[in-house]
């Protein structure tokens, strides 16, 4: 069986203890994007990762912005990409 598309991946650091992190995002991002993703995985890492990737593309990365991805900015980079055009409410302004 392979994996259905599009797929959203989040990487955290289990010796940093971010699996919450990445669990509440994932489930604002399947809230957000329910009918548009096909699948939402949490992969666990190590050595200080966070990782948000879309189809194998990294959206946002922890080591390169130095903080944490904000829920807004990933469903903007989400939508731009699965649903362009579409009106995120609040998320928009």
């Amino acid at each position: 069986m392979s994996a259905r598309t599009p797929r959203l991946e989040i990487e955290y650091c289990t010796q940093c203890r971010w699996l919450l992190r990445a669990a509440w995002i994932s489930q604002e991002m399947l809230t957000t994007f329910g009918a548009e993703l096909g699948e939402v995985a949490i992969v666990p890492g190590s050595g200080g990762v966070f990782e948000v990737r879309l189809d194998g593309e990294t959206i946002f990365s922890r080591a390169a912005e130095g903080r944490f991805p904000e829920s807004k900015e990933l469903k903007q980079a989400i939508r731009d990409r699965v649903a362009p055009g579409r009106d995120l409410g609040h998320s928009d302004r």
